[in-house]
């Protein structure tokens, strides 16, 4: 990627969008739904806490992980392209399947801490969202940049800790079928995206050369 600005709006984008609280609106409020008005501020709270960390986590420990398993960053990034790219392609059907199954859904309505799991994880911070911070992480060359991705994580909590709290009133605004729709133009930017990471990783292998634009 060419320029600070460009690395901070495609990592701060693909962060959010895979994120996707949107899509998270529904399952909370089925979570939430004879909670209190502080219990719910609670477990919004609670949740994007639970997901700052884990993706915070990743992202710090990215390199590390790929060098303890002899993994090179190229060959990360087309994998994570890979996950970006079937991450994208449920979100263009509108599901979520990829990111949690119907047992840790029932699991998580049984627990006290459905707020952490798996609202906060893996619902918010799904392993698109994991593998992604760690290959932003471990390309990002310098503090500046190192910091951009951490400040993306922390921005996008805090945008989704907006959308939760104001759960209701976006249900209502838009519906399901509104939410349903900005989920498939969420997810038809994710494909490019991804297929954007499998080009880059690619040509940094030396398997393609570096005459297409952008990549």
């Amino acid at each position: 990627m060419e320029g600070l600005g460009q690395f901070a709006f495609v990592t701060f984008t693909s962060i959010l969008f895979l994120v996707d609280p949107i899509a998270v609106i529904p399952a909370y409020l089925a979570f939430v739904r004879n909670d209190t008005p502080e219990r719910r501020r609670r477990t919004a709270r609670a949740a994007c806490i639970a997901a700052a960390i884990a993706l915070c986590v990743f992202a710090a420990g990215g390199e590390i992980i790929l060098r303890l398993f002899g993994i090179t960053l190229p060959a990360f990034r087309i994998a994570g392209g890979a996950i970006l790219w079937l991450v994208a392609m449920d979100m263009l059907r509108a599901k979520r399947s990829t990111q949690e199954g119907n047992e840790e859904l029932m699991e998580g309505q049984q627990k006290e801490d459905s707020a952490v799991t798996p609202l906060g994880v893996p619902m918010l911070a799904g392993p698109g969202a994991m593998s992604t911070v760690m290959v932003l992480s471990a390309q990002a060359t310098g503090v500046v940049n190192q910091g951009i991705v951490f400040v993306s994580i922390i921005v996008t909590m805090l945008i989704s800790w907006a959308m939760l709290r104001g759960a209701d009133k976006l249900l209502v605004r838009f519906g399901e079928s509104g939410i349903r729709v900005m989920t498939r133009v969420m997810g038809l930017i994710l494909a490019a995206i991804a297929v954007q990471f499998v080009l880059s990783g690619l040509r940094q292998a030396g398997v393609i050369s570096n005459v297409i634009p952008g990549s």
